[in-house]
């Protein structure tokens, strides 16, 4: 099908929705970047090509965050752009594979996948996850301690192409830095006293999976530099290897600092930090989730009553109330541990 501008395209897309689009960043009238934004969700749903004569980062950047699969520079190469087709399209059916089980796991109880919940936040939440499940961006998870970061990573691949394959949590914070880099790239029997057999390091480990870096603030700046460079090359050599390994690995990570806060203080190299932001999950605290703290409170005593064959109590009057009145600092993982 073809459009001879942004206004029929729109309306094409609205009456039978393609699979794919290629389309002009500079157009009479609409600009490309305009129609992607007036597709709204329906953009998921496609693989959006962007075409320009007058390619620039910022441009680039905010067609991807519009939900733009590939941004190309003219002048235009075939087979380029017929690769990218080709991904793109691999990419819409992930997509809708991925959304037919994001509505598997979501139940009207509030649930979503191993997330609890039915505040606005919370749904909110849910919604990003499902339009970056089914990709391989990195993602960034941020919030406070006890939020739920992890559960966030764990539903992140339950979503995804990767599902089968593994899932790999570490955390930085509990690593001593003298160990940081062989966790992350492993090594070779004899590359250091103590190495007495070859070790594979965490990238490795979850080929073909996620790997979920918690508290990555805490990884050690020389490390961070190591760590980017395997991002960008999808490569990791062993310590004491005299070659590399292919990898390929979802990585999401997460802080409970403020992540432009922990760049500006240097605990996390601006250029890592641009690297994992490619799409960024902010948790709320558990003190904005009104109705989520009595919801979450009941089913961590109905899971605690059914794991010590105790029968669930009947609530006091001023049992809800004093729930909802606590700043709960420790977020779900002080009212889990206080249930």
């Amino acid at each position: 099908m073809t459009a001879p501008d942004a206004q029929a395209a729109l309306k094409t897309c609205e009456q039978s929705p393609p699979d794919a689009m290629v389309l002009d960043l500079i157009m009479p009238g609409m600009t490309g970047l305009e129609l992607v934004q007036a597709l709204g969700d329906k953009v998921q749903q496609m693989a959006v090509i962007m075409l320009t004569g007058q390619a620039t980062i910022d441009s680039a950047v905010q067609a991807i965050k519009l939900g733009a699969y590939d941004y190309l520079a003219k002048p235009l190469e075939a087979n380029r752009l017929r690769t990218a087709l080709e991904k793109g399209l691999r990419q819409v059916e992930l997509a809708r594979e991925a959304n037919a089980l994001r509505q598997r796991l979501e139940s009207p109880l509030g649930s979503y996948g191993s997330l609890i919940g039915k505040s606005p936040p919370m749904r909110e939440l849910y919604q990003n996850i499902s339009r970056v499940a089914a990709t391989d961006a990195p993602v960034l998870v941020s919030g406070e301690s006890g939020t739920g970061k992890e559960l966030v990573a764990r539903t992140l691949h339950d979503l995804s192409p990767r599902r089968d394959g593994p899932f790999l949590a570490l955390n930085c914070a509990a690593i001593p830095p003298t160990l940081m880099e062989s966790e992350i790239l492993g090594h070779e029997k004899g590359a250091f006293t103590g190495a007495l057999e070859r070790r594979l390091g965490c990238f490795e480990q979850a080929d073909g999976g996620t790997l979920f870096l918690d508290e990555i603030t805490e990884m050690v700046p020389e490390v961070q530099a190591k760590f980017l460079r395997v991002l960008e090359e999808k490569q990791v050599r062993r310590i004491g290897a005299s070659s590399t390994v292919a990898v390929s690995v979802r990585v999401v990570t997460a802080t409970n600092r403020v992540p432009a806060q922990a760049v500006k203080d240097e605990r996390l190299r601006s250029d890592l930090f641009y690297r994992l932001s490619v799409f960024h999950l902010e948790l709320p605290p558990l003190r904005e989730r009104g109705e989520d703290i009595t919801l979450l409170a009941r089913y961590f005593l109905e899971q605690f009553a059914e794991k010590y064959g105790r029968t669930v109590l009947p609530w006091a009057p001023d049992f809800a109330p004093a729930l909802k009145e606590h700043a709960w600092p420790g977020n779900v993982r002080e009212l889990r541990n206080a249930l």
